[in-house]
């Protein structure tokens, strides 16, 4: 599936889940519609990995680069002290961010060393790929303001796993995804991780 492709697919995927959380019933009060959202989002901005892994492996580069992590980081912490989000929060959010990404990057550059390597030409990152990274970042730091305010609760882990399991039944991911999908949710709730839903 294109980039492009799975962009439509994942906006398809959050006009669904909307309908059917409005028309069935489903418990969707403020925090778990946040939550929903910050899901939507982060998936998002994981499906650009692929690009960037392209681009990467086109380029003989490696896939850590520190200097643009650390000035990522730098911009985020700056964005949420303006944005009344608890920097450290959003700190530790985008390094899960990062992580995560890489942790795909790392799987799709094993994957083409013992296979074929990615087809066509590599995707422009300055003109197309990291407008979009940017363009989520803008969107990620009041989708954190939102959450802000529930991630301490007890049930956040529980709440969070009910929307992350309501986003993956409307899209597909494969393994290497859905493990980087939860890294990428790790300090989404002060107590860490993806809980059960009870």
């Amino acid at each position: 599936m294109t980039a492009r492709a799975r962009r439509k697919a994942l906006s398809a995927a959050v006009l669904a889940l909307a309908f059917s959380l409005a028309c069935g019933g489903a418990r969707a009060d403020g925090d778990e519609t946040a939550m929903t959202n910050l899901v939507a989002l982060v998936s998002e901005r994981l499906a650009l990995a692929l690009p960037v892994a392209q681009w990467k492996w086109a380029n003989h580069r490696p896939i850590t680069d520190a200097p643009r992590e650390a000035a990522l980081l730098a911009d985020v912490t700056r964005r949420a002290q303006a944005a009344d989000v608890d920097p450290a929060f959003a700190r530790a959010f985008f390094q899960d961010q990062i992580d995560a990404s890489k942790q795909v990057q790392t799987a799709l550059f094993a994957r083409w060393r013992t296979s074929a390597p990615p087809s066509g030409g590599a995707p422009d990152l300055a003109a197309s790929t990291r407008p979009q990274l940017d363009r989520l970042t803008q969107a990620l730091i009041p989708a954190l303001a939102r959450v802000q305010p529930w991630r301490k609760n007890d049930d956040c882990p529980a709440r969070l796993a009910r929307s992350l399991r309501n986003w993956k039944s409307l899209t597909r991911y494969g393994e290497i995804d859905a493990d980087a999908l939860n890294t990428a949710l790790s300090h989404v709730c002060a107590a860490g991780g993806v809980g059960a839903e009870g």
